[in-house]
């Protein structure tokens, strides 16, 4: 371990202004163990169990540091062996200094266990992610990494690392260096592949345009025992995704970034584009009804929409397209030639399931309120 936290003890044997002097011993007790805790992406949580020898009396303890950058504010000492007969009496910060003296009372002479803990800065962690694809995309392989990035100029032996959900493991981590460490193996989880087009963002008759339009593909995993995970959430991080080709080899598919995946929740992996799948859309109604005029000027009116959408699959397999709908205002459906999921007040989605090489339509009407002119 690095000498940059250091500890001194001196009993307090006078009263008056001399029994507030801080006295420099050489004793400094070794950490018996430690914890890092990353439950907060933000801030880096130390905690250090210490054995400190007490005199009977009051005791001072001066905790200093350099070379590191810890928050003063955060720095707390709670009393473990004997919390009842031993108290922390006072806190003070020498000015100028990186340090901090703790007055301990206790009522014998004892060596007493102690937990420090304080957030400590330019140490933090990156999850990481590695899927392997069967090659009838049925299933998925899963691995999860913890990197962890010590720039924060101490070392750490034998540490016990909590990420806050699942299982705390221990490991070490010197100043200065990124330790990539495996924590979690999921094999055979249920995957849906999906497409998913936009009709906010995707342009709705692609024929018209001189370049081909991708449609993009999606892994659909479930965070749920039935999927072979579901004990704790899944972090956000970075995945890589590749797939079995079948010849003991994997094809690189592509990386996404996924956010945080509650558990009995669904993760959503980006793979890339497709161009075996067309989305065509027209609106084929549009009325103006119930006009209200206000000084000659229609201020509010009503309408009456129709949209017809198909989805041809070149693909000689079957595939499933997620049609994004989004209907603005107030509105009402009228008609529909599918079920659908409403995700929000405005956001409808259609799971459609497409034969290989087939095509499939569907239609929908509605009226829509309040329609401002």
């Amino acid at each position: 371990m690095k000498k940059i936290l250091f500890f001194t003890l001196a009993m307090l044997l006078t009263a008056g202004p001399s029994a507030e002097a801080r006295t420099k011993l050489v004793a400094l007790p070794d950490r018996e163990a430690v914890t890092i805790r990353f439950d907060n992406p933000s801030a880096t949580l130390v905690e250090e169990e210490r054995v400190l020898t007490l005199q009977e009396g009051e005791n001072l303890v001066d905790f200093s540091w350099r070379g590191v950058q810890i928050d003063p504010d955060s720095i707390r000492l709670s009393i473990m062996t004997h919390p009842d007969r031993v108290t922390l009496l006072s806190v003070s910060y020498p000015p100028g200094e990186a340090a901090l003296v703790w007055r301990i009372h206790s009522d014998t002479a004892r060596e007493e266990k102690v937990r420090i803990s304080y957030l400590l800065s330019n140490i933090d962690r990156l999850i990481t992610y590695k899927g392997v694809a069967s090659k009838d995309e049925k299933t998925l392989d899963l691995e999860a990494f913890l990197v962890l990035r010590n720039f924060s100029g101490e070392d750490f032996e034998r540490a016990r690392i909590v990420l806050g959900q699942g299982d705390p493991f221990t490991d070490q981590t010197t100043h200065e260096e990124t330790r990539q460490i495996h924590f979690l193996t999921a094999r055979g989880i249920k995957i849906r592949k999906t497409f998913t087009w936009d009709a906010s963002n995707k342009p709705w008759e692609p024929q018209r345009l001189e370049t081909d339009v991708g449609i993009p593909v999606h892994y659909i995993i479930e965070n749920s025992p039935k999927s072979g995970l579901g004990k704790d959430p899944l972090w956000d991080g970075k995945i890589r995704m590749f797939q079995d080709d079948g010849q003991k080899g994997t094809i690189f598919l592509g990386e996404d970034h996924v956010g945080i995946t509650p558990v009995r929740s669904r993760m959503k992996i980006y793979i890339g584009d497709s161009r075996d799948v067309s989305v065509t859309q027209f609106k084929t109604k549009d009325e103006r009804t119930d006009p209200r005029p206000s000084k000659h000027a229609v201020v509010l009116y009503d309408t009456e929409e129709e949209i017809r959408t198909e989805v041809r699959n070149f693909k000689d397999s079957p595939v499933t397209v997620d049609l994004i709908q989004q209907i603005p205002g107030e509105w009402e459906m009228k008609g529909s030639s599918m079920e659908y999921e409403k995700r929000d007040a405005n956001t409808l989605v259609y799971r459609v399931d497409v034969p290989a090489g087939g095509t499939k339509e569907i239609s929908f009407n509605y009226s829509r309120r309040n329609v401002r002119n």
